[in-house]
């Protein structure tokens, strides 16, 4: 019986599988022109997977070498010496196990490499043989290398790269002269930008040793079709009853359609029983999010770390809610989309999905201030839950007296942001709904005058819009957007928290109903 896979190679005889069919014609579409290409993709992005398959579809007409830097060791990256030997091992030992065929003039120069024999080790002398090798080869040589990354920090792969692009550039040049039909090199750095990570910054930018890679456009993302197709493989197995495509839109909600993070939410519900809904769906989020040991949550807030502007930008983007023009020069941006952090939306720069978004909050949340809200909240948590199920109503009047015993009643002329009112409320509502429920920031709504925050907590959902109050007029607009937004969600009633700092305002809850939906409005 199959099963869902989020680690590692996903493989179609064992794994529930997204159909990747269409992507890998594209790929071989460019293989077959001749392109060598990059793929830079953020970690557990399926780009093992994919080189995988267009292995298995290239190999009636090419000869197929694949390579994984991870297998070679520091050290051989260390000289030329080390990394040409290292290289040729990876080839013989590929030819010993009956997986590569190679001409016996071409084994003996490699052997002599591997060996040391030839008294010099050089890259020279390693694309000699390689050049040999497309010149007798029955079938054009493919060449794909994964985890690049493995190497990127080395000067030796800077000179391999430079060694790839001059057999290439001679190939354009004269055909006759004996180059790879194509090389594939895949990893999360974006190649064309390493020489500004090994070269003294005033050597340049453009420079690029693999400045001859073809733009690579495939998109990777699972969309809401390709869910709903491996959704109706599983459940022709197993005979849930699930709505296939309702359970698909959910899980593209959430993750943008991420490979991992697809296929994890997937494999929690299928390992746990947690249900193919709704309620499955977010059980299985709060299980991911709360789960300390996700090596790519790990990865991501430990570039926060190393990569302070990284922090800086994605602290503005959500915390202090700026638009953030999308900007294809802005190096942090790069390292953004490139870690996997952040994408283009609409011509701006946003968070890649759902979860990372929330992951991140929880990030920033752990480090501001504002234990006494915390504590408040925690200690209180029985009069917000009344029968498992959540009391919104009391939740923002909690807030709310809180707010004023810590901080005191907001002042006119006070420089209070929305910003402050979104912290402060996250700040109160999580230890509320740890553990049973999860909440988001709407993308849609966002801006710097107001922010819609949704909650799904024991199968229900709420929507709170956090806003500073600005006089009638604004407010009246912001309740008839509330209005549609629930419409759109198919609730009849939403919540409204206001900071007003107006000297003559009516602080407390007030009842409005619009368009048929009731709107409860908190005013701090």
């Amino acid at each position: 019986m199959k099963k869902f896979n989020s680690t590692g190679l996903c493989v179609p005889r064992k794994h529930y599988m997204v159909d990747i069919s269409d992507r890998v014609k594209q790929i071989r579409a460019m293989v077959n022109d001749g392109d060598y290409l990059c793929i830079n993709r953020a970690r557990q992005y399926g780009k093992t997977t994919m080189l995988a398959a267009l292995k298995r579809a290239l190999q009636d007409e090419y000869v197929v070498v694949s390579l994984d830097f991870q297998g070679l060791s520091h050290a051989d990256f260390e000289s030329e010496p080390a990394f040409s030997a290292a290289f040729a091992r990876e080839l013989l030992v590929r030819r010993d196990y009956g997986m590569l065929d190679l001409p016996d003039a071409v084994s003996s120069r490699l052997e002599e490499l591997r060996d040391g024999g030839s008294g010099s080790q050089t890259l020279a002398t390693l694309f000699s043989a390689l050049a040999l090798w497309n010149n007798r080869s029955s079938q054009p040589v493919v060449l794909l290398v994964d985890e690049v990354d493995s190497a990127t920090n080395n000067q030796v792969f800077l000179d391999f790269l430079a060694q790839l692009r001059m057999a290439y550039l001679n190939h354009e040049e004269d055909p006759s002269f004996p180059a790879f039909q194509s090389v594939i090199l895949a990893g999360v750095t974006d190649i064309k930008h390493l020489k500004t990570r090994i070269r003294p910054e005033n050597e340049s930018k453009m420079n690029s040793p693999w400045n001859i890679a073809a733009d690579f456009d495939v998109d990777m993302s699972f969309s809401t079709k390709d869910v709903a197709g491996m959704l109706a493989q599983y459940e022709a197995d197993h005979v849930t009853g699930m709505d296939i495509y309702a359970v698909a839109e959910e899980l593209v909600a959430w993750t943008s359609g991420y490979p991992f993070l697809v296929s994890r939410l997937c494999q929690l519900i299928d390992v746990r029983g947690l249900g193919w809904d709704h309620a499955g769906v977010n059980t299985a989020v709060r299980e991911l999010l709360k789960d300390d040991d996700v090596s790519l949550f790990e990865s991501l807030t430990g570039k926060l770390e190393t990569y302070p502007g990284l922090k800086g930008t994605l602290r503005s983007l959500l915390m202090n809610g700026e638009d953030i023009d999308a900007s294809p020069y802005d190096e942090t941006q790069k390292q953004l989309r490139m870690f996997g952090f952040a994408t283009e939306r609409r011509n701006k720069l946003t968070i890649a999905n759902r979860i990372f978004e929330t992951l991140l909050y929880d990030y920033f949340l752990a480090e501001e201030q504002g234990g006494t809200l915390r504590e408040a909240a925690t200690i209180g948590r029985s009069q917000f839950v009344r029968g498992g199920r959540l009391d919104m109503c009391a939740v923002l009047e909690g807030f709310r007296h809180t707010y004023v015993e810590v901080y005191g009643p907001p002042e006119e002329g006070g420089r209070f942001l929305e910003k402050d009112g979104r912290e402060l409320f996250l700040m109160c509502l999580k230890p509320i709904i740890n553990g049973t429920g999860n909440y988001y920031i709407e993308a849609q709504t966002r801006d710097l005058t107001r922010t819609d925050v949704i909650v799904d907590y024991a199968g229900e959902r709420f929507v709170v819009e956090l806003k500073i109050w600005r006089g009638p007029r604004h407010n009246e607009e912001g309740e008839r957007q509330v209005a549609g937004y629930l419409k759109h969600f198919g609730l009849d009633v939403g919540y409204m928290l206001s900071f007003n700092f107006n000297k003559h305002k009516d602080p407390g809850f007030r009842r409005v109903e619009l368009g048929g939906k009731v709107l409860w409005e908190e005013t701090v």
